[in-house]
């Protein structure tokens, strides 16, 4: 199998599971028991805390561990429209989130928020400025994505961050940054909220966390109960998840330059080879390296999908969480029915090849000479 879908997931190394596996089996006790065992595994959590903070450059009490992206998101958002409750209910995002930003907002309209959805340009870009723009004194928060997940659009959150501070002081910022763990400094990003998850960086599905910024002032738990995470996120800690997590962060930490270099390298090589495919197109001007995204204009994006993994290739036609179901973010660019209805996206891991890259090729010529164009 040649696996191109890591912004869906990413694989998990043999360190990673070993780590999961000792706790699963070893280190099993529940951090908030008040014996030995248990002191010793809150001890444990705490430094995995660190590992994952040193990947976000972030101080570890600012971390908190979640179970996915999609509690980050929905946390960071209610957290932020709570504590500017006296501010104003309204919001701004972008009309290419992940669907766990975009469907919060739905619920926080029900409830009487005003959301502003910000368009993007037809390469999938968004300004500092024109998010700014849409900023009004009642603004209590605004959601912008670090790295767009099917495009690989990289968006200028810092530059978001600084104009905030001149244009409305109080209003939070948050960012869903799963796409772009291990690229960033939370400090130099200077949002409010990142929401980042484990199983994109190679680590386990079940885990992710959420650096809450120094200017949220008491957070409102997003969940009631023990009063785990320092009273802010109750529920038992998943600790083999976390275990995971922590190794997967500093496998990427120790990789982080080489990985990013071999990653450019591979995304120029994989854009210029899939080009020379009659009737391909690019799509959107992601600048992410490890994801690229392509339109077979006029061969229908699932078909291609299926007829590749058929072949043992994986790609994928959009987010594996829109199952399906047609992408907003493609509908959002206003392209061409022809060059819209053909996307898909390729998206690489540090051990992806140049050789899978031209299985995949192949394979897409194969779909491109011996079926006919739909539309």
């Amino acid at each position: 199998m040649i696996y191109l879908d890591h912004a869906a997931t990413a694989p998990v190394p043999r360190a990673v599971a070993d780590a999961m596996y000792q706790v699963l089996t070893e280190q099993y006790g529940n951090p908030s028991s008040q014996y030995p065992f248990g002191s010793e595994m809150k001890k444990r959590a705490e430094s995995w805390r660190q590992a994952v903070a040193a990947l976000l450059d972030c101080p570890a009490d600012r971390l908190f561990f979640t179970s996915c992206g999609t509690e980050g998101d929905n946390w960071a958002l209610r957290a932020a429209v709570w504590q500017n409750r006296h501010v104003g209910n309204h919001i701004v995002t972008t009309a290419v989130e992940h669907s766990a930003v975009l469907e919060c907002c739905k619920w926080l309209e029900r409830e009487g928020c005003e959301v502003t959805y910000l368009a993007p340009d037809q390469d999938g870009g968004i300004s500092a400025e024109q998010a700014l723009e849409a900023v009004r004194p009642d603004t209590a928060a605004v959601s912008v994505m670090l790295v767009n997940n099917e495009l690989g659009t990289v968006f200028p959150v810092a530059d978001i961050a600084r104009g905030l501070a001149a244009r409305n002081p109080k209003t939070l910022l948050h960012t869903d940054a799963v796409q772009g763990l291990g690229t960033f400094s939370a400090k130099a990003l200077g949002a409010d909220f990142v929401t980042v998850s484990a199983h994109k960086i190679g680590g386990p599905k079940g885990a992710g966390a959420l650096y809450i910024g120094p200017r949220v002032k008491n957070p409102r738990p997003l969940l009631a109960g023990g009063g785990q995470e320092r009273g802010l996120r109750a529920g038992t800690e998943a600790t083999a998840q976390i275990a995971g997590f922590a190794k997967a962060a500093e496998l990427r930490l120790e990789n982080r330059a080489r990985d990013r270099a071999r990653l450019e390298s591979l995304h120029a090589y994989a854009r210029e080879e899939l080009l020379n495919i009659p009737d391909m197109v690019p799509v959107g001007a992601g600048t992410a390296p490890h994801i690229l995204s392509v339109s077979l204009a006029g061969w229908p994006s699932q078909n291609i999908v299926n007829d590749l993994g058929a072949q043992g290739v994986c790609v994928s036609a959009g987010s594996a969480c829109h199952q399906g179901k047609p992408s907003h973010v493609i509908a959002a660019l206003k392209l061409p029915k022809r060059v819209a209805a053909g996307v898909i996206r390729l998206s690489f891991g540090p051990g992806t090849t140049e050789a899978e890259v031209d299985a995949c090729v192949q394979a897409l010529r194969r779909h491109h000479d011996s079926r006919m164009p739909m539309l």
